[in-house]
């Protein structure tokens, strides 16, 4: 006969494995109350198989460290050139607040697996991470529609450069990723993971699409010379190229491991691809902000020292622009 403990342990109180339905009543009470409750586990079937899980936390390490910072950098940043702002920017400003505020979760995730041991807090952790879900994607695909629009309808953008626009599409992604996150947080449906796969496809895709077709109207409008792009073609063109090699470097790895989920055996699959995938796109809380600042011609708060190589480069860009144009 089975131990009981491991019966009891299946059913996590909410249903009775067929072998015990015709037990009667009084059975199956004596049964649960002399059981010992399971307790909780934050790795709970995992603990044979942590190498996934610990690769995820320790890249959520450098959130604490290096995306915190940066995409607190990056709000004040944006905060102090809101009287002049670029089209994007109330996207960057969401997208930075949502990785600032994943970062702050990670000790949270690091005290609750080794000393806490609470599903509240575990909890308040799948909130944390289903906003990293959905966010970071949905406001990329917003800058991504915002370049496609500028560029490749430049008429129906001065009709729509209105903020109200971008505050309204913004609000519109925020209730989004905060219905998913409370969703991740109760796990209203079963197999929840895979409204998530189904959501990383569709903005991979669009934002595949989208940036392929900037980079190609981009190339057609450039002439023989080789730097006579518009400044602002220019602007979207260095955009792009960021937003590519985010989507490449962080959201491409799930995008080919998730949608194979059947096909790996379960514990696999929660324990080792899950976390791994997971880790890719978690570390991007700290990628995206590193990526704006380096585009910045000078980073405010920082010593110069900090701005030298990005001064010295600029001085080699034009040093070459000058010797194109000399006569030899």
């Amino acid at each position: 006969m089975e131990d009981p403990l491991i019966l009891y342990s299946s059913l996590n109180t909410t249903s009775l494995p067929t072998a015990l339905n015709p037990m009667n009543n009084s059975t199956v009470t004596d049964l649960m109350t002399n059981a010992t409750v399971k307790p909780f586990s934050v790795i709970d079937g995992c603990e044979e198989n942590v190498s996934g899980i610990l690769f995820d936390l320790s890249v959520q390490t450098f959130n604490v460290f290096l995306g915190l910072p940066a995409n607190i950098l990056v709000m004040v940043i944006l905060l102090r050139n809101r009287k002049e702002p670029s089209s994007s920017d109330i996207f960057l400003g969401c997208l930075a607040f949502m990785d600032a505020y994943f970062g702050i979760m990670v000790p949270f995730s690091y005290l609750n697996l080794y000393y806490w041991h609470s599903k509240d807090v575990w909890s308040a952790l799948m909130f944390s991470f289903g906003v990293k879900d959905t966010s970071g994607p949905l406001f990329l695909s917003c800058i991504c529609l915002d370049r496609f629009v500028a560029v490749l309808f430049p008429l129906s953008y001065g009709q729509l450069n209105d903020t109200k626009y971008r505050v309204s599409l913004s609000a519109v992604v925020l209730g989004l990723t905060f219905t998913y996150a409370s969703a991740k947080t109760i796990w209203v449906l079963h197999n929840f993971e895979k409204v998530f796969t189904g959501t990383i496809l569709a903005t991979f895709g669009w934002m595949v699409l989208c940036n392929g077709a900037i980079l190609v109207a981009l190339k057609r409008s450039r002439g023989s010379g080789k730097d006579d792009m518009h400044p602002m073609k220019k602007k979207a063109f260095k955009m792009v190229m960021s937003v590519l090699s985010i989507i490449v470097f962080n959201y491409l790895p799930p995008v080919a491991l998730f949608p194979f989920q059947d096909h790996y055996p379960l514990d696999t699959f929660r324990c080792l691809v899950q976390p791994v995938g997971y880790a890719f796109i978690n570390i991007s809380s700290s990628i995206q902000p590193i990526i704006y600042l380096s585009r910045l011609e000078k980073i405010p708060f920082l010593p110069e020292a900090w701005n030298k190589w990005g001064s010295s480069s600029k001085v080699k860009e034009k040093e070459v622009k000058v010797e194109t144009i000399s006569p030899a």
